[in-house]
């Protein structure tokens, strides 16, 4: 019976020894591969070694106040014209691409969002799933063939009759401040006025969203989400799903997105009760839920609830809330350059003298001037600042081999600022994109809405949108800032701004 007993303790520490040598080997491996991995990223251009936190990378020298350093980029640009390397944590580099020459590289590719731990596009899954942003493959794929339809410009066109109604009731707001001379926050009511858009475009959702002056509390869960993302992206600690869910900020976020989507559920639920109900809506157009919940790929299956979700919390977010920094900061510029603003409201006259307080679908192409400063407004203030990719093979870049799993940050900010790409890159100029210089421009010079395969769906939707709402506000209105407030660029999943935008309107006679 002892040897029996003395066999058996004799099996388990055998037992016990060889699961702690196992785990020996993972870990030395792993140090292993660490440390081969530091020194490859450690190697290249960016930040010194001796900068380096420990813990935290670079973010501390990278990331003030919750938001990038755009000072800071703009001189790490200019010491790195093409790429550089950034330490976010201490497992984490991220090669930041602002050049078009190392842009194209990877944009002409289909590769996906970094969704794996410690990816940058992780913290927004809660919020989005995977909707066309975020998913990748050949989900990414199916997504984008199944949805390309809902941009046609057949489908695009009937919009226009939303466009002018929505931005009646923006100008109507916008009319008591000019009576009175009083200064206003742009950012808030455009806001308001690009969800009422989308909902109508999108969903043929009808609400009083602009009614209230105050931030729409889905406006401002969406902006509350966004710049969580951008949080938890930025601390180290936040990484870990446990300390995220039990934090004030994280709690918050979970708080938002639950809201989020009980907003898109209710679009949702409602139509299908009207098709449930076998009712014809009396509609002059198809709208972007109307071929959501048709769409069929070729094996006759369609997307499912949870697909559909996903994709209206993306469209939602991705329809208003980039199209409202667009729109805010280009009206910003031109309310600072009283010159480029007198020479929008001229050719827009011209171009409405027959049809006035109305934004035509042919009207659009005759904005020639608008265009070009619409052009420079994102150039300046790309609304979406970073997009980013993972590598799923070897790829070369500036003779530079990178291994699988490499984070690409396409850096637009730092590629709209590169003095190596754009002379004087601060000044406000719109002829850059006059016919005669915009030829001349390399096509991933100016990427707005990134480019490639995976560019913007909704690119013609926001240009469209864009040009109308800005049209009609020029058309009666001259702008200008209040100099007792300074407006700053905050950058998180969207270019915001710190504390708004305000200025002063005042009726064009």
């Amino acid at each position: 019976m002892a040897y029996f007993n003395l066999l058996s303790g004799s099996v388990a520490s055998t037992f016990v020894i060889g699961i702690l040598v196992y785990l020996l080997v993972i870990c030395i491996r792993f140090y292993v591969n660490f440390e081969r991995k530091k020194k490859f990223f450690d190697n290249l251009p960016g930040y010194s070694v001796a900068e380096k936190h420990w813990l935290t990378g670079h973010i501390s020298l990278y990331v003030k106040n919750n938001s990038i350093d755009l000072d800071e980029l703009q001189s790490l640009v200019k010491r790195f014209p093409k790429l550089f390397r950034i330490w976010f944590g201490f497992s984490r580099p991220s090669i930041q691409l602002v050049h078009p020459d190392t842009i194209k590289i990877m944009l002409k590719t289909s590769e996906p969002k970094p969704l794996g731990i410690g990816g940058n596009y992780r913290p927004a899954l809660p919020w989005l799933g995977e909707g066309l942003l975020l998913a990748g493959g050949a989900k990414w794929a199916r997504s984008r063939r199944l949805l390309t339809p809902a941009f046609h410009f057949e489908i695009l066109k009937p919009y226009q009759t939303i466009y002018n109604s929505c931005t009646d009731k923006l100008l109507g707001l916008i009319d008591t401040y000019a009576e009175t001379g009083e200064s206003f926050e742009l950012f808030q009511l455009i806001s308001n006025c690009t969800l009422d858009i989308i909902l109508q475009c999108a969903f043929s959702y009808q609400t009083d969203c602009q009614k209230d002056r105050d931030q729409h509390p889905y406006c401002r869960a969406i902006s509350n989400v966004a710049n969580l993302v951008a949080t938890r992206n930025r601390n180290v600690l936040y990484f870990i799903d446990f300390i995220w869910n039990m934090s004030k900020p994280g709690r918050s976020f979970n708080k938002d997105c639950d809201y989020i989507h009980s907003v898109a559920d209710k679009v949702i639920e409602s139509r299908k009760q009207v098709l449930a109900a076998g009712k014809q809506e009396k509609k002059k157009y198809l709208d972007f839920l109307d071929i959501l919940l048709s769409a069929k790929d070729e094996t006759g299956i369609g997307l499912s609830p949870a697909d559909i979700r996903a994709e209206v919390d993306t469209f939602m977010f991705e329809g208003h809330d980039t199209t409202t920094s667009g729109i805010s900061w280009i009206l910003y510029e031109l309310a600072k350059n009283q010159s480029y603003q007198k020479l929008c409201q001229q050719e827009v006259d011209k171009v409405l003298r027959d049809n006035t307080d109305f934004v035509t679908w042919e009207n659009l192409s005759q904005f020639d001037i608008l265009t070009q400063c619409i052009k420079e407004g994102m150039r300046i203030h790309p609304p979406v600042p970073i997009v980013s990719r993972q590598s799923t093979k070897e790829v070369t870049i500036e003779g530079v081999t990178f291994p699988p799993d490499t984070t690409f940050s396409v850096n637009i900010y730092g590629l709209h600022h590169n003095p190596a790409v754009w002379k004087d890159h601060m000044t406000y100029d719109p002829s850059r994109f006059s016919k005669d210089r915009d030829s001349v421009l390399d096509s991933y010079a100016f990427i707005p809405f990134s480019a490639g395969p995976r560019n913007c769906i909704g690119q013609n939707f926001a240009m469209n949108e864009e040009k109308t709402v800005i049209a009609r506000i020029l058309e009666r209105y001259t702008l200008e800032l209040d100099l007792n407030h300074t407006a700053e660029q905050q950058t998180a999943l969207v270019m915001r701004a710190q504390n708004g935008i305000h200025c002063k309107a005042s009726r064009r006679k």
